[in-house]
Formats: C-alpha cells, sequence, structure tokens
C-alpha cells in the first residue's frame, strides 16, 4: 500500500553544512518568510540525478560503513522482497537503471558490506562497483531538506464512544487512482465522470461517510496526525493492538499545519514543534480544526497484519533511521542511498547523520528533489526526534555498474527473494 509520510512540522531549525563541491552555507534558524522554496519543482525534462565523476565530490562512503548499524542489511531484505514481487517490475526501467540492476545492486551492496575487512577497504570496493549520483536539490547545487516521520501509538475503539469520538474511515468506493501508481485521480460521479474529490472541510462538515467508520481516536488533532503519518498503532480498550495504514488519499492541495499556524499567529514559528502544537490545540481546539481544514487532502485507511508494520509505500516494513521517505515520481524506488545531514538529540543538540538507507517510502508533502523524509522510529520517543527534524543536506543514490551485472545475474538464482 502507499504510505502518506508527512512532517506536521517542516522548518524548525537548519543546520550549517558545507561540501567539498559547494561551499554553500545554510543559514542557521533563518526567518520563516527568508526560508527557501525546498519544493520547488524539477524542470520539466531534468533529471533529479546526476552523475558524480569529481573524485573531490564524493560523498564519505567509509564514514557512512563506520555509522551503519545493525539493522542496515535488514532493511535491505526488506527492499529485495519488494524486488521480488513482479508487481516491482512495473516501475522499471526508471531513466538508464534496470529492475535488474536495481535488484542485483541491493545484493552486491549487502555483500560488501559483510565482507569487508574495514572502511578503506569498503570505499574502495564500492567506488570500483557502483557509480554514485547526486541529487541536484531544490537548487540545483544538490541541497535537499531532510525532515522527519515517525508511526504514532495512540488509544481507539473501533466503535464510538464518549471518550472516542473522531472517527478515521474506510476507503470510500468512488476514490479513483492509478491502477500502477496508486495517485489519486479524483472522484468518479453516478453518470461515469471523473472529477475533483471533495475538500476535507466539506468531508468533515457533512460527516458524508457516516457508516464508513473504521475506527475512533479521542480528537480532531490525534486523527489529524495519523492522517499526516499514514499508519498507526492503536491501543483499543480491551488492551488489544489494532494496526491501521494508508489506503489512498483523495489528492487535493495539501498545506502544512505547521505553516498555517505561524500565518495565524497562534504559535511562534521560533519554537514550532508537535510538543507545542499539542499544546496550542488543548488551548484552542476549534482554532486549531480551522487551521487543519486549509489542508484540503484527505486520508483513508485499512486495518492490516501488524506483522508488516510499519509499512511503507513499497508494503514492506520500514525501518527507523534505515528508511527514507522521497518523491517517488522523480527517485527510484527500493535502492541504496546515502544522506549526509543533521538530525536533532534528544539533549545534545544536533549531530551529524552520515547513513546509508533504504528509499522506501513516499509522502504527501515530501514533493521534488529538495525535500526528504527519515523515518525516526514508533512511539512518542520517535514523535520528538521527528517533530524537531529540518536540517539541510545532501542526497546521493549508489547504481551497480552494468559491467558486474551478469556475475550478479548468475547469483540471484539461489538467493532468497529470488524472482522464479
Amino acid at each position: 500500500m502507499h504510505r502518506l509520510a508527512i512532517l506536521l512540522v517542516l522548518i524548525a531549525s537548519s543546520v550549517p553544512l558545507l561540501s567539498a563541491c559547494s561551499q554553500q552555507k545554510v543559514v542557521e534558524k533563518p526567518p520563516a518568510a527568508a526560508m527557501p522554496d525546498h519544493s520547488r519543482p524539477l524542470p520539466p525534462g531534468q533529471s533529479a540525478l546526476r552523475l558524480v565523476t569529481d573524485p573531490g565530490c564524493m560523498p564519505d562512503l567509509a564514514g557512512a560503513y563506520a555509522n551503519r548499524d545493525v539493522l542496515l542489511t535488514a532493511a535491505i531484505d526488506q527492499s529485495l522482497t519488494w524486488f521480488a514481487a513482479p508487481s516491482s517490475r512495473q516501475f522499471f526501467p526508471f531513466e538508464s537503471f534496470t529492475h535488474e540492476q536495481a535488484r542485483a545492486g541491493l545484493f552486491a551492496f549487502r555483500d560488501l558490506l559483510e565482507g569487508a575487512a574495514d572502511a578503506t577497504a569498503f570505499q574502495a570496493d564500492v567506488l570500483r562497483m557502483f557509480d554514485v549520483y547526486e541529487s541536484v536539490g531544490y537548487d540545483g547545487q544538490g541541497i535537499v531538506l531532510f525532515t522527519g516521520y515517525y508511526s504514532p501509538i495512540f488509544p481507539a475503539a473501533r466503535t464510538r464512544t464518549e471518550r472516542f469520538t473522531e472517527p478515521l474511515y474506510r476507503r470510500p468506493a468512488d476514490l479513483v487512482t492509478d491502477p500502477i501508481t496508486g495517485e489519486p485521480q479524483g472522484r468518479r460521479t453516478a453518470d461515469g465522470r471523473i472529477v475533483p474529490y471533495y475538500t476535507r472541510r466539506e468531508i468533515e462538515e457533512s460527516r458524508m461517510f457516516a457508516g464508513n467508520e473504521l475506527v475512533w481516536l479521542e480528537d480532531a488533532l490525534s486523527a489529524y496526525i495519523i492522517h499526516v503519518n499514514g499508519s498507526a498503532k492503536l491501543r483499543l480498550p480491551d488492551e488489544t493492538v489494532m494496526y491501521i495504514g494508508y489506503n489512498g488519499k483523495t489528492g487535493r492541495e495539501y498545506a502544512s499545519l505547521r505553516e498555517e499556524m505561524v500565518k495565524a499567529g497562534v504559535i511562534d514559528a521560533d519554537a514550532v514543534s508537535l510538543a507545542a502544537i499539542r499544546r496550542v490545540y488543548r488551548a484552542k481546539p476549534q482554532a486549531v480544526e480551522e487551521l487543519m481544514n486549509r489542508n484540503e487532502n484527505y486520508v483513508f485507511f485499512t486495518e492490516y497484519d501488524g506483522a508488516r508494520w510499519p509499512s511503507g509505500s513499497l508494503g514492506v516494513k520500514v525501518t527507523a533511521e534505515n528508511s527514507l521517505a522521497t518523491d517517488k515520481k522523480i527517485y527510484p524506488r527500493g535502492g541504496v542511498v546515502l544522506v549526509d545531514t543533521h538530525t536533532v538529540t534528544f539533549s545534545s543538540g544536533s549531530r551529524r547523520f552520515l547513513r546509508f538507507m533504504l528509499d522506501q517510502d513516499t509522502g504527501g508533502a515530501i514533493r521534488a528533489p529538495g525535500r526528504a523524509d527519515i523515518f525516526m522510529g514508533i512511539g512518542r520517543a520517535a514523535e520528538v526526534l521527528a517533530g524537531g527534524q529540518a536540517a539541510e543536506g545532501r542526497l546521493y543514490y549508489l547504481f551497480l555498474k552494468p559491467q558486474y551485472l551478469p556475475q550478479y545475474a548468475k547469483v540471484l538464482v539461489r538467493r532468497p527473494g529470488n524472482l522464479k
């Protein structure tokens, strides 16, 4: 299923970052009005990726190797599970990269991880076997804004009660989406026409989906947070657990709650966090709900097996600090990426985040080459990290060089997850 992976807090802070190729400085905590447009669309006909040919512009592969954790190979295996499904072939070739090349690259990269004698040897082997591509970023200079998202845990009930009054809805029968990409196309009318879907305000105020409720939450902000993050683990009154995930969206215009609250003057731009948004909501629920309705997009949900939770847009589990969400219209699915940015910590400010990750997710606010979302994990601790994450950095993709494909194509038939 496709997963909506949007961050409520788009800009909390920025951290200075210098590149060997571009000494462009990222201003720390610039005024809101001065923030660059990281969601600037890619010019027509332009690729979001460019081949890195200058050795001085290569990312720090040895450093990323040293920073790997034990979950990286598990995340690679999740991508291999997706590549083993026949449905994954429809997304390739992606530009010049074939399905076989992308899939074999995962096996090759995993072999290098498991067999390298040290970081220096690993870097040399990667540069020998892989081509490295850099994102052009929002500005053509490679700058990408990295935000964060997480999978929330909320109390909920399957039926409405005095405590649980806010519904999440199942997918309606008239919602039309592309059968391959899942992109929303609109609403099918009784005469067969496809027209734009109703707005969030129209849906909420009319309660047009009464009777199609999947589950009930305590308040409108909790329901909205699940809309934004695309899935949730729910604790029911009988102590059982329910897992829900994204099952379509209306495709209307998305608006950031954070930005709307700042514009309305109900929250300070320099102190935005999800915790702060919660505090404002408790004091002024109607005002915040009115601002929620400025986000016209609406999300529908389904219940699914917790064995795959939390699931990304590839339909496989995402892994904390190892799964990345990007715009799948311009970036290829499932492959190895290197992220070089800064992330927040609980108590010691920011830290450099130099990690190999897997591109396994997408999001409604994650559009264009200048945006990416780091999956921070599950629950309240991950919420804190995701809510404060906003830093510029650089994004790289690794592709197996074509001359190594034949040797790995032979090995694939003996590997788990292989297409038979």
